[in-house]
């Protein structure tokens, strides 16, 4: 459970991400899945891809807004927790890299934003 301020309002944000995704036709997989390598928020599928989904959420884009907000170092982290997730498949499926960018209360879906 969110403890403060700031993971209240990055969970409503997945909350709000994970609603939408619902809404286009994808299925949760798993959510907040966490290893030594970093952490996926949401792991979605599309038919037979696995999406990995990071959302990102900012009151102002006095700084560039969400989407800016995923370094070249916060790339790292994702796919090398993608990679210790897709561990658990025999024969990995399909899968891409999706942002979900929340500024102010605009919601936007960019896919297919990393390659693996």
């Amino acid at each position: 459970m969110p403890r403060t301020p700031q993971q209240r309002l990055g969970r409503q944000g997945e909350d709000r991400a994970l609603a939408y995704l619902l809404t286009q036709g994808l299925t949760l997989e798993a959510r907040n899945f966490l290893c030594k390598a970093g952490e996926l928020d949401l792991i979605m599928l599309e038919g037979p891809t696995l999406v990995f989904v990071e959302v990102r959420q900012r009151a102002s884009s006095k700084f560039g807004g969400a989407a800016y907000s995923v370094t070249p170092a916060k790339q790292q982290r994702l796919l090398r927790a993608a990679q210790h997730y897709l561990l658990r498949h025999k024969i990995p499926p399909p899968c891409r890299f999706d942002l979900i960018a929340i500024d102010n209360d605009k919601l936007s879906w960019i896919q297919n934003v990393l390659e693996m």
